[in-house]
């Protein structure tokens, strides 16, 4: 953060306190909102490289949720085949709806997070949601393929 934004950042583990600053050499107003989006994606598992994007370009943001959000009534081993339907033998599903959708996807437990554009963001929480509620995986590939091709048409 300090050669890109040329801002400088501290993070107390312990206290899970944030700290970041402008010094002289900062030119971008928005330097210090970037470098606090940086962090979230980093402390939210993502790669550095790609918590790295949030530096880079303007139109990438992160989206939370909880699978319990989509349904509540989820618990033991049911809870525990919706997470196997969104990863997929060998992470083959997740990185299926990473690709089509241009998205990266972290499952940290319970909780998912997705990092992208804010269409994208909303076509791969839509197939994690159908993932969720029991859709089976061809199902949501399918209709990933329909939206892949009507976005390339657009483009």
């Amino acid at each position: 953060m300090i050669n890109r934004k040329k801002c400088h950042s501290s993070f107390s583990f312990f206290h899970s306190k944030k700290n970041k600053k402008t010094c002289a050499e900062t030119t971008d107003p928005n330097a210090i909102q970037k470098a606090y989006d940086f962090l979230d994606a980093f402390l939210l598992g993502f790669s550095v490289s790609d918590s790295l994007a949030m530096l880079r370009l303007d139109d990438i943001y992160v989206d939370s949720f909880e699978i319990k959000d989509v349904r509540q009534t989820l618990k033991g081993d049911n809870l525990s085949r919706a997470i196997g339907r969104i990863a997929g033998k060998n992470g083959a599903v997740k990185f299926t709806i990473e690709n089509a959708t241009k998205t990266r996807i972290v499952l940290n437990n319970t909780k998912i997070s997705i990092m992208g554009t804010f269409k994208n963001i909303e076509i791969a929480r839509n197939a994690l949601v159908d993932l969720i509620l029991g859709s089976p995986p061809g199902q949501v590939y399918n209709k990933l393929r329909i939206i892949s091709a009507r976005m390339k048409e657009n483009f």
